[in-house]
């Protein structure tokens, strides 16, 4: 075990699942650990060097640190706050009967906190390792342990986000072993602080806002949640057909290109061509036929449609008529408009009584055949009298100007567009949001 002086000394509010691990954790690298419930039982075992919850490796490591010093605990937040540098929060969130979370037991271990911090000399740092939501930290723990403490955040103590990362079974593991560390953090002394805290510990860190911090945890278990319900539907689908659905897996599994990989899980905008959107009605028709309920295929379409109704409702909402687009094809580097978003958006525009401008480098009317032209022509007839091969003309034309290209030209000539245009980026392009003044660059979802 690591010699603990020098070490931050850590409270942990809250010895359920998580905080039992992080205190027993925390101790085995050398920190002085404090624990603190309300449950005399947990107490009792924790006292008796014996784990609350059932984990494998943690009977060890509670063992060893109670009876080495490192790890205590009490049933007062306040003595624990008082004898420590870090509390980390770590109490339940459940959820509510409609589906929202319940912030009670943050709120009441806050509430502790607050009321210890308005006697303590010295700085103090908390960390909530408690999953909640965006928004929770800024908009109700800071203020009140800004209320009950009489002191005020980044002056007087320190408030970060530390979401866990931990699975029931390979929690230790995990902990030791984590794929990524984040802190969600307002300055720099509590972030430092908090980031030494996992000094050695190996996978990426990450420094953002707390808000960021707050989300990281939800798009993890909701994406963790997506593949189950997504690797289950295609199991039923192939057992209909008489597949045997982890040999078809396996298959999938095999490409780390696209399927398991960072493909196409940057926000954008929606997703069209020949292939997707034809493959995903197949798929989920072929289900229908089988009498195989398939709610996540079936409402990938629907997501879809949402994303590029988002698109149209952000135009409109500007109330400016003239419309200038850059790009038109489903992705750039093709001329293929088929079940293209940016034809249907064109054409929603149009309908809409906007008057349109568009340039596409890769699309000429006279190259466009088969399926395409008929596309084409089916969508927006009149296509002839809405593309220009000058990009200067659709950037003057344009009050706002939609941008699905990011091509040099075609970046020069957004940013060279009259003052006071409008610019609603579909690809997130870093540059034009770090070159267009301010209130001149819309993003899509960012």
């Amino acid at each position: 075990m690591v010699a603990s002086r020098a070490l931050p000394a850590i409270s942990v509010l809250g010895l359920g699942y998580v905080g039992a691990i992080s205190a027993a954790c925390f101790a085995s690298r050398g920190h002085r650990v404090v624990g603190v419930d309300i449950d005399p039982r947990k107490l009792d075992l924790l006292q008796r060097g014996i784990a609350p919850v059932i984990e494998a490796g943690l009977g060890e490591l509670v063992h060893e640190a109670v009876a080495s010093g490192l790890l205590s605990v009490t049933d007062s937040a306040t003595d624990a706050v008082l004898d420590s540098d870090v509390s980390l929060v770590c109490v339940a969130t459940p959820s509510l009967a409609g589906g929202g979370l319940s912030t009670a037991f943050l709120e009441a271990v806050t509430a502790q906190i607050g009321a210890a911090l308005r006697v303590k000399d010295g700085w103090h740092t908390v960390v909530y390792r408690s999953t909640m939501l965006p928004g929770t930290c800024e908009g109700v723990l800071i203020p009140l342990l800004e209320k009950l403490s009489g002191k005020h955040v980044g002056v007087d103590f320190g408030v970060c986000v530390n979401p866990e990362f931990l699975r029931e079974g390979t929690s230790v593991r995990d902990f030791f072993e984590p794929p990524k560390t984040v802190v969600g953090h307002t300055e720099d002394r509590s972030a430092a602080l908090v980031m030494s805290l996992y000094e050695g510990v190996p996978g990426p860190r990450f420094l953002v806002p707390l808000g960021v911090a707050e989300m990281a945890k939800y798009v993890d278990n909701c994406f963790h949640a997506l593949k189950v319900d997504f690797a289950n539907e295609i199991g039923a689908i192939c057992t209909a057909l008489g597949l045997e659905s982890h040999e078809v897996m396996d298959v999938f599994l095999s490409d780390t290109k696209l399927n398991l990989s960072a493909a196409y899980l940057r926000p954008g905008f929606a997703f069209g061509g020949s292939c997707l959107p034809k493959d995903v009605r197949a798929l989920t028709h072929t289900a229908r036929r089988h009498d195989v309920e398939v709610p996540v295929l079936a409402h990938i379409l629907a997501s879809n449609e949402a994303h590029l109704r988002r698109a149209l409702d952000t135009v409109l909402a500007l109330g400016k008529r003239k419309v200038g687009m850059f790009g038109l094809s489903f992705k750039s580097g093709t001329d293929d408009l088929r079940e293209s978003p940016m034809v249907e958006l064109a054409e929603r525009l149009i309908g809409k009584g906007c008057d349109v401008l568009i340039h596409d480098e890769n699309v000429a009317l006279s190259r466009l055949t088969g399926t395409n032209k008929a596309h084409i022509d089916e969508r927006l007839p009149h296509l002839a009298e809405l593309l220009t091969e000058d990009r200067a003309t659709v950037a003057d034309h344009g009050e706002v100007l939609v941008v699905a290209a990011k091509d040099e030209a075609t970046l020069s000539a957004v940013e060279h567009a009259p003052v006071g245009t409008i610019v609603l980026d579909l690809l997130h392009v870093p540059r034009l949001r770090e070159t267009l003044a301010g209130g001149q660059y819309l993003g899509l979802s960012w």
